[in-house]
Formats: C-alpha cells, sequence, structure tokens
C-alpha cells in the first residue's frame, strides 16, 4: 500500500512541478476562486492566478481579465466536480473562440491522480499533507 501511495504522491508532485513551471513562463491559471488561489500559493505557485467565481464575476468578465493578460494559452484548474466541469467546458469554448488555447492538461491529471478524493483545488493542500502523513506511517 506504501508503494501506491508513494507513486501517488511522486505523481502529484510531478504534475505540481510542471504547473508551478509553465505558470513561472507567464501562463496565467484560471481557478474558481480565492481558496484556490490560496492553495496553490501553498504549493508554491507563484504566478498568475485568475478567480473565475469571486465578487459576482461573470464568464464575460474572466474572458476580459483573460484579454488584458495578452497571452496566447491559459491554464484552465477548476474544481474536479461536476460545477467545475460545467465551467471548464464553457471556459474552453470561450477561449478556442477568442484563439486562447484552453490548457487542460493538468486539470485532467491532477482530476486522473486524485480521483475522487478530491472535489476541488483548495482540497489539494491537503490531501498532500494526508499522503505525506500516511507514507510516514507505512514506510
Amino acid at each position: 500500500m506504501s508503494t501506491h501511495l508513494k507513486e501517488k504522491e511522486e505523481k502529484l508532485l510531478q504534475a505540481l512541478k510542471r504547473l508551478t513551471h509553465k505558470n513561472s513562463e507567464g501562463i496565467p491559471i484560471i481557478v474558481e476562486g480565492e481558496k484556490d488561489t490560496e492553495a496553490l500559493r501553498a504549493l508554491t505557485i507563484e504566478g498568475k492566478i485568475i478567480e473565475a467565481k469571486t465578487a459576482g464575476k461573470s464568464i464575460l468578465d474572466v474572458i476580459c481579465e483573460v484579454e488584458e493578460c495578452k497571452t496566447q494559452e491559459v491554464i484552465l484548474l477548476l474544481d474536479f466536480d461536476r460545477r467545475g466541469r460545467e465551467w471548464t467546458k464553457r471556459l474552453k469554448q470561450y477561449l478556442e473562440k477568442m484563439r486562447i488555447k484552453p490548457n487542460i492538461f493538468f486539470w485532467e491529471k491532477l482530476s486522473s491522480i486524485v480521483g475522487n478524493e478530491v472535489k476541488d483545488v483548495e482540497g489539494l493542500t491537503s490531501y498532500m499533507k494526508t499522503l505525506k502523513r500516511k507514507i510516514g506511517d507505512f514506510t
């Protein structure tokens, strides 16, 4: 069991490292809210993060904020639940119409690693802590 948990931790760390690198290259990340931003900051992601669902923002407000970044690509990292999937799909469609690449690689990768164990981005930090604790308990 500890081998499985260790592999899961390594996959998560690798995906987060790649996400951090992409974000540091100037590619903004779109998340749902403030707690998601705080979670990513706790995971050492320091670049531009756009919150999609704070302060009564509409999807068009988010698109305008993306346009202001003058970027060719945006990382979509909304929650892993049904509503997060819906927002991801809608944002992806809007961005494609604007000829901005919606990068959902990290959303798909993280979602596949955590499965049903984490439903939102803000849960990633506590999930990582839990994994580390369990690995420590079993090794």
